[in-house]
C-alpha cells in the first residue's frame, strides 16, 4: 500500500517531471518521474540513484543532457532533500529491496540504474539483491565499499560531515580539492551545483547514508554483478581514485570501462560530454565487454 502527494513546489528544472511523495513500505520518499516518450515509451526508465548528502536536484544537469525522450526516475533517499528522515538507520542490503518496491509502486517492473558516487554503491547492491529488476547498470565515480584504494585522507576527512552541503563559502573553499577536473578552475560551479536548487535535509540524514556503507564492500560479490555494466570514472578524482573503476570493470562479467578527462563530478558539470556514452550504452542492442579512453 502507498500514500501518495504532488510536490507543492517543483524546483526550476523540474517542469517536465512529475515530483510526489509516495509512502512505501511505511517509509516517505520523494520522486520525480520523466515518462518515457517517442521510440524509448515502452523501455525501462534510467534510474538514477544519487551521490551522498544531495538532492534529487543536483542531477538535473544530467538529466537535460541524456535523451528527451528516455524515461527518468529520480529520488531523495530517506532522511536527505525533500525525503523525511527515517524512524531507523538502515544499510544496503535493506535500501536496495525497497527501491526495487518504490520503481515497482511506480507501475515498472524492470529499471535501467545509474549510480553516482554513493548511489553507485546501492546501484551495485541493487543489481546484485535485485537482479530480475534491473535491465542494465551504469557506475559513475564510485567504488567498492570498505575494500578499495582510497582518497588521500585530507579528501576524507572533508566527505565526513555534511558542511559543504550547506556553507555554500565552505563548499566554494574545498571543491577543487576533492572534487578535481574541471572543479579546479571553477570551484563556484560546483558549489552553486550543491546550493543553487538542491534541498538540505536534516544532518542525521547524511550520517545515516554514511552509516549504511560502514563496513560494506561489493567487492566480493562483483562476478555476480551479471547485467551488462558500464563504468565510467574520471582520470583526476581525488575521491575515487581510477585504480578502482579498473578493478571493477575487471570483475564484473560484463563490464565496459569508459575513462574520461575530469574529476568527480564530470557527470553533472560536463554532461552534455558524458550523456552520449550513456545514451549510447543503454541503447545499445549488445553490450560487449570493452575498456577504452574517453577522448
Amino acid at each position: 500500500m502507498r500514500d501518495e502527494r504532488a510536490d507543492p513546489a517543483p524546483a526550476v528544472g523540474l517542469e517536465r517531471d512529475r515530483v510526489r511523495s509516495l509512502t512505501v513500505r511505511g517509509v516517505q520518499v520523494r520522486v520525480s518521474v520523466r515518462p518515457g516518450s517517442g521510440r524509448l515509451a515502452a523501455a525501462p526508465p534510467l534510474l538514477l540513484c544519487n551521490g551522498i548528502g544531495a538532492s534529487l536536484e543536483a542531477l538535473q544537469p544530467l538529466v537535460d543532457s541524456l535523451d528527451p525522450e528516455r524515461g527518468i526516475i529520480r529520488f531523495d533517499v530517506p532522511g536527505v532533500g525533500g525525503s523525511p528522515l527515517p524512524r531507523r538507520p538502515y544499510v544496503l542490503a535493506t535500501l536496495a529491496p525497497w527501491v526495487a518496491a518504490v520503481t515497482a509502486s511506480l507501475g515498472h517492473r524492470q529499471v535501467d540504474v545509474l549510480g553516482l558516487s554513493w548511489g553507485g554503491g546501492l546501484a551495485q547492491q541493487l543489481a546484485v539483491q535485485c537482479r530480475r529488476r534491473v535491465r542494465r547498470v551504469v557506475l559513475v565515480a564510485t567504488g567498492t565499499g570498505s575494500l578499495m584504494v582510497p582518497a588521500r585522507p585530507s579528501v576524507l576527512a572533508k566527505m565526513m560531515t555534511p558542511r559543504r552541503h550547506r556553507d555554500p563559502a565552505y563548499a566554494r573553499s574545498i571543491a577543487a580539492t576533492i572534487y578535481g577536473g574541471s572543479v579546479r578552475t571553477d570551484p563556484k560551479g560546483a558549489a552553486e551545483l550543491l546550493h543553487a536548487t538542491t534541498r538540505a535535509g536534516p544532518r542525521r540524514g547524511y550520517y545515516y547514508q554514511l552509516a549504511a556503507t560502514a563496513g560494506w564492500s561489493s567487492l566480493p560479490c562483483l562476478r555476480l554483478l551479471r547485467q551488462p555494466t558500464l563504468v565510467l570514472a574520471g582520470d583526476d578524482d581525488p575521491i575515487i581514485p581510477l585504480t578502482n573503476a579498473k578493478v571493477m570493470a575487471r570483475l564484473i562479467p560484463r563490464a565496459r570501462l569508459h575513462v574520461y578527462h575530469g574529476g568527480h563530478l564530470a557527470v553533472l558539470t560536463d554532461s552534455a560530454q558524458l550523456a552520449p556514452v550513456i545514451d549510447e550504452f543503454l541503447s545499445d542492442a549488445a553490450p560487449d565487454q570493452r575498456s577504452h579512453r574517453g577522448k
